[in-house]
């Protein structure tokens, strides 16, 4: 064989591997946006790719190299709103709304997941791991939605509140799969509770 047919089959071989892979991560990734990372097992996952376990283990040896490569596609898939772009606006109440407005477009578009990840993070320690940084990005996006509003004391932790309330998943979901609010609803809601708890 020349070296041109073996350069040739050697790419080929990776490139086979690279899509095998990549059909795992992505059977991997909707198994946990449907049943959960939780229900979710290793042989599922080797089942709905269409590949034998011995496949799976081999490209993942454990759920939690699999769990990784599949946050890190649906983290690229599913990116949330910039919040430098928040930061850019300087009255208070049109950053609110606006982030607002962000992050419930972002919940309506991965709500599925999002939803079964924070159902499941409490029973598997890598799924805590691994959304810790969806936590902390809601934490920083409190911080800049209270900047510019000169409150103090009771005001200031009552706003607070009443914008990580307006943040959260559960509260958009609660809006409107619960309550049948749009999202335009629910941002006029949680923007006018954020002034009305001063």
């Amino acid at each position: 064989m020349s070296d041109g047919k073996r350069k040739y089959e050697k790419k080929r071989r990776a490139e086979a591997e690279a899509q095998t892979r990549l059909r795992i991560t992505e059977s991997a990734v909707e198994l946990h946006g449907t049943l959960g990372p939780a229900q979710t097992t290793m042989s599922a996952v080797a089942e709905h790719a269409g590949v034998r376990r011995s496949t799976l283990y081999r490209h993942f040896p454990d759920e939690r190299a699999l769990f990784g490569a599949c946050s890190v596609h649906w983290a690229e898939q599913n990116p949330p709103p910039d919040i430098s772009r928040w930061e850019q606006v300087e009255d208070p109440e049109e950053r609110l709304g606006q982030a607002l407005e962000r992050m419930y477009a972002y919940y309506r578009r991965s709500g599925g997941m999002i939803d079964r990840l924070l159902r499941d993070e409490k029973s598997v320690p890598v799924v805590a791991e691994k959304f810790a940084p969806y936590h902390q990005f809601l934490e920083i996006a409190g911080e800049i939605l209270m900047r510019g509003r000169n409150l103090r004391g009771n005001a200031a932790k009552r706003t607070r509140a009443a914008i990580g309330h307006a943040l959260s998943f559960r509260t958009w979901q609660d809006l409107t799969e619960v309550q049948g609010l749009d999202d335009e609803g629910a941002v006029a809601l949680m923007s006018s509770l954020a002034v009305a708890v001063r």
